[in-house]
């Protein structure tokens, strides 16, 4: 909403009358006719301009029919002056281009025009400048005075863009599986051969458990003892096979662990978990052979679901099945050894300590974590310093050094982090900061540009907020600031003229700055609160003397001359 100044009608129109050459005296007694309305009273600063309006009517037989006036609001400050648009009125026989008044009938007048703010209208005089003629006669009247001073409350706005962090990637617990290793025996047999106990999976195995039995970060869940059996012969005998050799594995595992020092496994996380015939593993070895009739077998086990049967046909097949016995079969007869841990990362703590003291030593994401963690800024920033040096850095420990030398008010450096995070990645968090870096060097245009790329986080849209507030629109910034509760959606809100949700935001968000205090003091001037303005304007004067200049000139407060 733009706020007006409704000029004195009745000044405007006896000004007029007075360039006039008949009937003056009877003109000037009929000005309380006029019914000018005029508000608000000071004139307002909004967005970045003043407006002025002006209704009332001018009565019948009241303007001089040969008269033309020329009608210029003008304010005048230290500055310099700001002219208004200038508006003509003449009667029916007057010559020029201004609005007609009809001499019989009068006319309702509606006059509207801006000026742009600059510094120190705040404190300034309206005046109203005429010049008129009639026939031949012309003339211009001493400035009228209209008013005084510019309201500025929206100019108390807060530069307190809120950026965005990019979130942490970081796993505390990380799960795994060892697969590689398993135990081969002969056929039709459940019994260990010592050999195999001396090959490299089993080896590695115990090298595993040696490792885990070393580091407490290390917990062994799950246990499973896979047994097999090839897919020939009966198949009962087959399955009791398979269970067998999973108890064999078993056995083998119980004395590796026992070698190794391993006795941190949970109770029932040892499982017997025999598969019986492989067929599985039979057709994927298949596929990988060089048997000549590997597609035809591979057809049977497609099309015959009978195991049987299948065995049945595939020994048809003589001599490829002497391949089989020979080539494929050996390698199913086992017990695969499956072991589920999990890896535990850094606590807090840890992270805290490690990312404070030797931030080189962690990780990506282990920095990532410790940043979120840190809260002093200085090593706040060494963290994600550290971050962007490795390989795998990305564009979140940019974006997030930039914040903290934003919070560190080191505008240039966290620009140039931003801009490194926007080139490679243009996300919610980087657009809405470079908006943050945009609007605090006064562009509030590419601010707004990059806030639409940025999309409507709670942070984005209290920082187009503020920048409906520097342009003005006061209900679009209450709507956009909604998730929060600072001294600038009171701000907002008194603006948009809720004096009570503009204390209760106030209260709400715990600032008890000089500048917060001097807000307190509006609130209760709007809401005729005497006490209330001395009492606040006294605590803002303790902690900014300046507030008191400041005060003594702010229209807010012309009814409380005496309390300031």
């Amino acid at each position: 909403m733009k706020p007006s100044i409704k000029l004195s009608l009745s000044i405007v129109s006896f000004s007029v009358l007075l360039i006039s050459c008949a009937g003056l005296k009877s003109m000037e007694k009929k000005i309380k006719e006029l019914e000018a309305k005029s508000t608000p009273d000071p004139l307002e600063l909004v967005g970045d301009s003043i407006d002025l309006a002006v209704s009332g009517k001018f009565p019948p037989k009241y303007f001089g029919k040969k008269v033309y006036a020329e009608a210029t609001p003008v304010l005048v400050y230290q500055g310099g002056e700001a002219k208004f648009k200038m508006q003509a009125y003449q009667g029916e026989k007057a010559a020029g281009n201004g609005i007609v008044v009809p001499y019989k009938e009068g006319k309702s007048i509606s006059y509207t025009s801006r000026i742009g703010y600059a510094p120190g209208m705040e404190t300034s005089k309206l005046e109203l400048r005429i010049a008129g003629k009639e026939g031949n006669k012309q003339g211009s009247l001493p400035p009228v005075a209209m008013g005084e001073g510019v309201i500025t409350t929206c100019l108390l706005v807060k530069t307190d863009d809120k950026c965005i962090w990019s979130t942490d990637n970081f796993v505390r617990t990380l799960s795994f599986v060892n697969d590689s290793a398993q135990i081969n025996f002969d056929y039709n047999s459940a019994v260990i051969r010592p050999a195999e106990l001396k090959d490299g999976d089993i080896s590695a195995l115990g090298d595993f458990f040696k490792r885990a039995a070393a580091n407490p970060r290390m917990k062994i869940k799950k246990v499973e003892f896979r047994g097999f059996s090839s897919p020939e012969g009966e198949q009962l005998l087959n399955d009791n096979l398979a269970q067998e050799r999973s108890e064999a594995g078993q056995k083998v595992f119980n004395d590796l662990a026992t070698r190794m020092k391993l006795t941190s496994i949970p109770g029932g996380a040892l499982m017997l978990d025999p598969k019986g015939e492989d067929w599985e593993g039979f057709r994927a070895s298949m596929e990988k052979s060089n048997i000549g009739d590997r597609n035809i077998i591979i057809n049977v086990l497609k099309m015959t679901n009978d195991l049987t049967e299948r065995e049945k046909e595939i020994k048809n097949i003589s001599k490829t099945y002497l391949e089989i016995q020979k080539d494929i079969f050996p390698s199913l007869r086992r017990c695969r050894f499956i072991v589920s841990y999990d890896l535990e990362g850094y606590s807090d703590a840890e992270l805290i300590q490690i990312g404070s003291t030797n931030p080189s030593s962690l990780k990506y994401e282990e920095l990532m974590k410790a940043g979120s963690l840190v809260e002093d800024l200085d090593k706040k920033a060494a963290i994600y310093l550290a971050a962007t040096k490795l390989s795998d850095a990305d564009y979140r420990s940019y974006n997030n050094l930039g914040c903290v030398y934003y919070m560190q008010n080191k505008l240039n450096d966290a620009n140039t982090q931003w801009s490194k995070a926007y080139g490679m990645k243009k996300c919610a968090e980087t657009s809405n900061n470079m908006a943050v870096y945009s609007h605090v060097k006064g562009d509030r245009k590419s601010a707004g540009n990059y806030l639409k790329e940025a999309g409507s986080s709670k942070e984005s849209s209290y920082n187009k907020g503020i920048l409906d507030i520097q342009n003005g629109n006061y209900g679009s910034a209450v709507s956009s600031m909604s998730s929060f509760k600072t001294f600038n959606t009171s701000l907002a809100k008194l603006l948009n003229k809720d004096n009570g949700g503009a204390k209760a935001d106030l209260d709400a968000s715990n600032d008890s700055s000089a500048k917060a205090d001097y807000l307190r003091a509006i609130i209760c001037a709007r809401t005729n609160d005497g006490q209330g303005v001395q009492s606040n304007l006294a605590k803002a004067y303790s902690k900014d003397a300046s507030l008191k200049d400041k005060a003594m000139k702010d229209l807010e407060f012309r009814n409380f001359r005496d309390k300031l």
